[in-house]
């Protein structure tokens, strides 16, 4: 009892003190009162700079973020206080508050300018890999924003408390410096401040899973402000991206298919009826065709389980469940394969009047229906997916880092061993996004060409540089060199857009001058009709050849055309909205897509269509299921969609669609694609574990080499 009562005093003593401060502070001057708001400065400026970026980039202001926004930055504000009271001078003190507003300010402009070209977020790893390459290649479109109306106004705004501070902050700020007592009662209120921000991060579910388990940086950006977005990006760098693998299990679809809610006349029907089954017995049925599984023969019960990360990684991959050869199973074995990532290529871009060739291949090929092309890290990002079949964790330095490792199922490593000759190409700068360094470690046995090591003897220097004319002089270095494999990292599809900035779009305008589109969708169209052009002559040259048929060609975009609009977050993107012929909303509407597989030998076939969910992630393993490659299943996060793998398209904003239906994370919703049907109750927490493991896994494989470590082939 004796210290609950002294506990009570110490309660009324402080609140009595507080009191009497408060008081004082009523009666003290207007100057009195200025000094003492000072101290509150950086946060009112943290928390304006947070404000002005939403508005500028993401959107959705007033939502239970911008309370966990404003929390933030008054943990970052006292912090900064700390810095602006470590001298006893006002002058030096003013100056690093002056300095902190202004260091501040610098990343939340290049953020800005950045989401302004490419409709999202970048990641440290991707800004960091591709600045130089901006600052180069595209300074003048970098120029061209910055001193736009927009950019202009965004530098005053984000500069303007600095301006403000540096004109009168000597006439109402003290600056003095602190005493002990009072930087302890500020830390004190900092941690109180911070663990309270915490607790109400995990109080809505998808706030508690964007914090931790299912951190992206732009969803942590929307939901926790751009200052604790860069916190936990730093973090995720220093101490890496991988967590532990969890239990997929949960009662399967098909299961639920026998539980209680099944209709009566299900029921009945599966009654045997004696008469039926003798009529089986006289017409025996065919056997149906035994398929085997797309494993290797991969002993992961001998490897050690010695509590390291490959053994963790082991144990989740021995879980999977492989799937199934098919019918199609080396159905291009043998074949030359050219593969094609066409920049800021759409489903749209293909028209069977405009586009002929492109629909031809798209529709007497492989047909796929409901196919998705995930952005993360603009073109590279792209080329990372379809390369390497899996989700470029890392951002802009992905594909520096994977190739240092060993990648054995890659097709380009894959036909290099069977004796393909080999080489890829790209119509820009060849250093670009250091492809020089990259591209050269892929596997083809001639290396990779672009504008700077022979790609200008045939290209002519405008913006952007024309397909046709790479095809055109590039065709004729391989057709004759059988078995090849060729790979093309296109441009003329790049914006910007307008006639009088896009060679393409002045060249191929009058196209599409009499179709109902503003000028920027018209233009777009315009430049991929080079693509168009380039993948006629493909075909006819191929055709000549009399090789067509033994000829496999593979197109895939890099990534959505992000650059028809100058500004504008999720449903507020008119021009792809335009192009796409609904409002843009989430990221799934934004990266639908198209994917070409095609084969002189389809046309003469029953058609293959592809309807389930597939993304660029599937692509490898299908060509290495259509190639007859040896490869394991359980070994790469996609599917070869041609099997009895379960379809999954998965973005690492941790979206996803299978074809149940389509998962969003921002507003947590799942929509089922025929509501009548009856799911598991965990089907859906069930999909979003797979997911989070396998975007764990991809970061596995990259970040620790597993591949090297699996098949010994480490240094």
């Amino acid at each position: 009892m004796n210290i609950i009562a002294a506990l009570r005093n110490i309660a009324v003593n402080l609140f009595r003190m507080e009191q009497r401060k408060l008081e004082k502070f009523r009666k003290s001057s207007p100057r009195r009162k200025w000094l003492t708001y000072s101290n509150f400065i950086l946060p009112i400026v943290f928390f304006y700079y947070e404000v002005v970026f939403r508005l500028s980039t993401t959107g959705g202001l007033f939502r239970w973020s911008l309370i966990l926004t404003l929390l933030f930055s008054v943990c970052w504000g006292m912090l900064g206080w700390f810095l602006t009271t470590l001298t006893k001078t006002p002058k030096y003190n003013r100056w690093i508050k002056l300095g902190i507003m202004i260091l501040v300010a610098i990343p939340f402009l290049v953020e800005y300018f950045v989401f302004r070209k490419f409709k999202t977020l970048y990641d440290l790893n991707t800004v960091r890999g591709g600045a130089g390459d901006v600052a180069g290649g595209f300074m003048g479109d970098a120029a061209k924003m910055i001193f736009s109306p927009s950019g202009l106004l965004r530098i005053l705004l984000f500069f303007l408390p600095a301006i403000l501070y540096g004109v009168f902050g000597g006439h109402f700020d003290p600056a003095r410096g602190a005493n002990a007592r009072r930087r302890i009662k500020t830390a004190v209120m900092l941690l109180l401040t911070f663990w309270l921000t915490l607790i109400l991060c995990f109080i809505p579910p998808t706030y508690r899973s964007s914090y931790s388990r299912q951190y992206n940086f732009e969803n942590a950006v929307h939901n926790f402000g751009f200052m604790t977005g860069m916190r936990l990006e730093i973090r995720r760098s220093i101490f890496g991206t991988r967590s532990s693998f969890e239990s997929e299990g949960g009662e399967s679809a098909s299961a639920a298919a026998g539980s209680a809610d099944t209709p009566v006349a299900n029921i009945i029907a599966a009654i045997p009826d004696p008469d039926a089954a003798a009529a089986r017995e006289t017409a025996p049925e065919p056997s149906p065709v035994e398929y085997g599984l797309s494993v290797m023969d991969i002993d992961f019960d001998s490897l050690p389980d010695d509590g390291s990360v490959y053994a963790e990684i082991n144990d989740y991959v021995k879980r999977q469940t492989p799937s199934h050869k098919n019918e199609y199973t080396g159905l291009f074995q043998g074949k030359n394969l050219i593969f094609l990532s066409a920049e800021a290529f759409s489903a749209e871009a293909i028209d069977p009047e405009r586009t002929p060739t492109l629909y031809r291949l798209a529709t007497k090929g492989i047909n796929f229906t409901d196919y998705y092309q995930p952005e993360i890290a603009g073109t590279t990002g792209g080329e990372y997916y379809n390369i390497f079949g899996m989700v470029p964790s890392n951002g802009g330095t992905s594909m520096e880092d994977v190739v240092e490792n060993y990648n054995p199922f890659i097709m380009s490593e894959q036909l290099n061993n069977l004796g393909y000759y080999g080489k890829a190409f790209h119509n820009n700068d060849y250093t670009y996004y250091s492809r020089d360094y990259t591209h050269n470690r892929l596997g083809f046995s001639d290396g990779y060409m672009g504008y700077g090591n022979g790609m200008e003897e045939f290209i002519t220097p405008a913006w952007p540089e024309s397909d046709l004319e790479m095809l055109e002089g590039t065709v004729p270095m391989y057709i004759d060199k059988q078995p090849f494999n060729i790979y093309y990292m296109t441009v003329s599809g790049h914006s910007d857009y307008w006639r009088g900035e896009n060679w393409q779009a002045e060249k191929n305008w009058e196209t599409v001058a009499d179709l109902d589109y503003s000028d920027p969708v018209k233009g777009y169209l315009a430049a991929n009709v080079e693509l168009e052009k380039a993948m006629a002559f493909l075909v006819s040259e191929l055709e000549k050849a009399g090789i067509a048929d033994d000829t496999v060609i593979v197109l895939g975009a890099d990534h959505f055309p992000y650059g028809l609009d100058d500004d504008g977050p999720l449903g507020e993107l008119p021009y792809l909205s335009e192009l796409y012929g609904y409002n843009v909303t989430d990221y799934l509407q934004r990266d639908h897509n198209r994917l070409i597989i095609w084969s002189g030998c389809l046309e003469d076939m029953d058609p293959i269509i592809v309807d389930e969910p597939s993304s660029s992630i599937d692509i490898l393993p299908t060509l290495l299921n259509l190639f007859g490659l040896e490869w394991d299943s359980r070994l790469l996060p996609g599917r070869d969609v041609l099997s009895d793998a379960e379809p999954l398209v998965f973005e690492s904003y941790y979206d996803w669609k299978t074809d149940k239906g389509t998962y969003i994370q921002r507003t947590d919703t799942f929509t089922q694609t025929d509501p009548n049907e009856t799911l598991p109750k965990d089907y859906v927490s069930r999909m979003q574990t797979i997911v989070r493991n396998k975007l764990n896994y991809c970061d596995s494989v990259l970040d620790y080499d597993y591949f090297g470590y699996l098949f010994g082939n480490q240094d």
